[in-house]
């Protein structure tokens, strides 16, 4: 096996894993070539990562999204609806208002997420940071609503957050995550919640350069890293929830803090 198809493979797990857990994709990834010493993959690479990620979520929650669209249909008909099958009756409206500011942010900010945001002391004083802020929303504000509860106001909050994760070390899913349990909402609430709201933003990245892919669609690596970034995503966001329904964020500010301390040290010895 060679070393390209070893780091497609490995690179497609952390995609996967890092996509949906806590701790940042974008951290690992720029993290992960810089204390290997892997060669750029290049864009279409990254393309077919974001690809495989979509495919997890879409795979996942393609029941949820049927519902979340019937509930947004229903809505205009019945505005009177409060809930139906575990989600509030105006999901998909409070998804799209959330969705808006990272749109945002990528389109002003992507150029400066390529470069300047990936100081490797940037991104370990970012990942403790955060990971911090995550420990704390669980640990000390209370469990008060589902996503039958969820508000509009919970929903701008969350998308906010999301947006702020552009700057790698900052965990999409770990900034929606801990707005989500600022306000109240139950581990696996803002779980759900985070994980449904990457989907618009995963497959907006995802086309905006699809044409990167096409250009080399036929090169095993990049079809590597589509399947086990589908594959471990799948895997993330199925026992993500599991985990929820027993345990604490705590783990993952732990991890964060730990990998933290190790790209300080790994800088300074380099």
């Amino acid at each position: 096996m060679s070393n390209e198809i070893i780091q497609s493979i490995f690179l497609g797990i952390v995609q996967g894993l890092g996509e949906f857990l806590p701790i940042s994709s974008t951290a690992h990834l720029a993290i992960v070539p810089y204390l290997w010493n892997f060669k750029d993959p290049g864009l279409a690479f990254d393309v077919a990562l974001h690809l495989g990620t979509l495919i997890a979520v879409v795979a996942f929650f393609w029941r949820d999204w049927i519902n979340i669209f019937k509930l947004g249909f229903k809505n205009i008909v019945n505005s009177q609806q409060q809930s139906v099958n575990g989600y509030n009756s105006k999901i998909l409206y409070f998804l799209i208002v959330a969705t808006i500011p990272g749109v945002l942010a990528g389109f002003f900010l992507e150029s400066k997420a390529e470069t300047i945001f990936r100081s490797p002391l940037l991104i370990a004083s970012v990942l403790f940071v955060f990971g911090l802020l995550l420990f704390l929303a669980d640990k000390y504000f209370s469990t008060k609503k589902d996503l039958t509860k969820i508000s509009l106001a919970d929903s701008i909050v969350i998308g906010l957050a999301q947006a702020i994760a552009i700057i790698p070390g900052v965990s999409r899913s770990g900034a929606t995550m801990t707005a989500g349990r600022f306000f109240g909402l139950d581990r696996k609430s803002a779980a759900r919640f985070s994980f449904l709201l990457s989907t618009p933003i995963i497959f907006g990245a995802a086309v905006l350069k699809i044409k990167y892919l096409f250009i080399n669609i036929t090169d095993i690596n990049l079809i590597l890293g589509i399947i086990f970034a589908a594959i471990s995503g799948w895997l993330a966001i199925k026992y993500l929830l599991h985990f929820l329904e027993k345990y604490s964020f705590a783990v993952f500010f732990w991890y964060r803090l730990v990998l933290a301390g190790i790209i300080i040290l790994v800088y300074f010895l380099k």
